[in-house]
């Protein structure tokens, strides 16, 4: 792997990460906004997606809908087959609230489920691509600029 390459599947996952924080520092307090915080909930799971699949050289077409990442993830990693649910869950936000809309069925209760999801794509993708063994923590220094 090429340093242009190791660069380009850190900045994916170091955007993936920064998505992570803002859905908890949005989604937080008595004024939360969850409308955005549920957007950056797919946005988490599509750059994680994204960063693996450039750490398996597989090229992928412009697309929000993470049912078609993960379709050209899983010959490389069986472990996303666990999060075809979530995908199927997370892509309709990609857009669902990012336009004016009635936001009624949207809850704090019902965010902090779904929050779970995208937590779970970022580590996937990012413990392959940073070494399978690197522990949670270190992740975030491996990520940082050098």
């Amino acid at each position: 792997m090429d340093e242009t390459q190791s660069e380009l599947i850190k900045a994916w996952l170091l955007k993936a990460q920064h998505d992570l924080v803002a859905i908890r520092k949005l989604s937080e307090g008595p004024e939360a906004y969850l409308d955005t915080a549920i957007y950056h909930c797919q946005q988490v799971a599509e750059k994680a997606i994204k960063g693996f699949l450039v750490y398996r050289d597989q090229r992928f077409e412009k697309t929000h809908d993470l049912r078609i990442l993960l379709e050209l993830a899983l010959p490389y990693e069986s472990g996303f087959s666990s999060l075809k649910d979530a995908a199927v869950l997370l892509t309709p936000y990609a857009t669902e609230f990012r336009y004016p809309a009635i936001l009624s069925s949207l809850h704090a209760r019902s965010l902090k489920k779904r929050w779970k999801q995208p937590k779970k794509f970022w580590s996937l993708c990012s413990r392959f691509c940073l070494r399978k063994r690197t522990p949670k923590r270190a992740l975030f220094r491996l990520l940082l600029p050098s």
